[in-house]
């Protein structure tokens, strides 16, 4: 079955648990094959998030952050 569209956690969830499935039948998952369930896993995971436009190390940016770094650099170093 093809991967779900969606950035939710349960449809992150699904697809993981949809291509550790597909990996114990095939034994890849996309171009890699992982030897054990553990990197199999792990691989699914990274996929998943990077389809649903995540990271595992995501963290929210603060108003304004980007503003501030705009600022340091237009401020000549005296």
């Amino acid at each position: 079955m093809p991967l779900r569209k969606g950035s939710s956690q349960k449809t992150v969830s699904h697809n993981v648990e949809e291509m550790v499935h597909s990996w114990e039948n095939s034994g890849k998952i996309g171009a890699s094959h992982p030897r054990s369930k553990k990197k199999a896993v792990k691989q699914a995971v990274a996929i998943s998030l990077k389809k649903a436009g995540k990271s595992k190390y995501q963290k929210p940016r603060k108003p304004g952050a980007s503003r501030a770094r705009k600022l340091i650099k237009l401020v000549p170093a005296a």
